[in-house]
């Protein structure tokens, strides 16, 4: 029971929208409104700045990091530790404090992997950031960093982690699919162009 009730913790904490709070706070802008209409760090660092859209991403993957360090601690079990995966990152896509809307989940993906699987998660991040640097789009690189964690889990391990790799992996691809069609049409934001355009 005590594991049942921490698993729907972890969802009701990585469900608050830390991205909105930020953005309404720190420029005045609802991110639900603006840009992408997404609450994550991405959004938010396009509407509102760099610093802002840091903070974000550290809040955003803080509420991944933190369940699941807790859960390691709690239980050896990788089916525990799984579900609070599972959960951090539903949590953040699927707000129930948002109506059932969310971020991308790529920030608090990179904070329960850097706690179950840290080779696996900072290898990923190395791809991602590759792919935005060399393609200039992020969405590019969350799809590469999507792809890469089950697959790094698999060859590195730890092993009984790829099933919820994997299910992370497909909701992360479920929530970029507007970005998959941008892409193929050529029409996604490039980050070089939005950097351009705030230095300009």
């Amino acid at each position: 029971m005590a594991y049942l009730g921490f698993i729907l913790l972890t969802y009701l904490v990585a469900a608050f929208p830390f991205g909105l709070l930020v953005a309404l706070v720190g420029c005045g802008i609802d991110p639900r409104l603006a840009g992408s209409c997404n609450t994550g760090a991405t959004n938010v660092s396009r509407l509102c700045g760099t610093r802002l859209g840091i903070l974000t991403l550290v809040l955003d993957l803080a509420k991944g990091l933190v369940p699941v360090l807790c859960a390691r601690a709690m239980s050896d079990s990788p089916v525990f530790v799984s579900l609070v995966i599972v959960a951090a990152v539903v949590g953040h896509m699927f707000s129930v404090f948002l109506g059932g809307k969310g971020g991308k989940g790529v920030a608090t993906t990179i904070g329960v992997f850097l706690g179950a699987a840290p080779v696996a998660a900072l290898l990923a991040v190395a791809a991602c950031v590759a792919v935005i640097w060399l393609s200039g789009y992020v969405s590019a690189g969350s799809l590469v960093l999507a792809v890469a964690v089950p697959v790094l889990c698999a060859v590195l391990g730890p092993v009984p982690l790829v099933p919820a790799a994997a299910v992370v992996a497909a909701l992360i691809i479920f929530k970029h699919r507007d970005n998959i069609a941008r892409l193929r049409a050529g029409q996604e934001k490039s980050w070089r162009k939005d950097r351009a355009k705030a230095a300009g």
